[in-house]
């Protein structure tokens, strides 16, 4: 004869009876340098970039994607070139 399995496992245990916070995981929250706060993620480049809606031809495009990753970046570096070599550019 097959049983009636309980809705709710046995194990559950109640989410509101997390651990306390303690002193040392607020002194390792934020990162200070002397007593200036860290900011976090990737530093400011010096340059930086603007992003703009580019309308290319779909072949173009499908050429410039299959090249792998990077592509943007490439399109970039061959307009700045470009601009360069017409003296648009320093």
């Amino acid at each position: 004869m097959t049983a009636k399995k309980p809705s709710i496992p046995d194990t559950w245990t109640d989410p509101d009876d997390a651990s306390a916070l303690t002193e040392a995981f607020f002194q390792t929250a934020d990162r200070y340098e002397g007593a200036t706060l860290k900011p976090r993620g990737r530093p400011r480049a010096a340059t930086t970039k603007e992003a703009v809606k580019l309308r290319l031809d779909a072949d173009v495009l499908a050429a410039l994607r299959a090249s792998g990753d990077g592509w943007q970046t490439r399109i970039n570096d061959a307009l700045r070139a470009s601009l360069t070599l017409a003296g648009k550019l320093a």
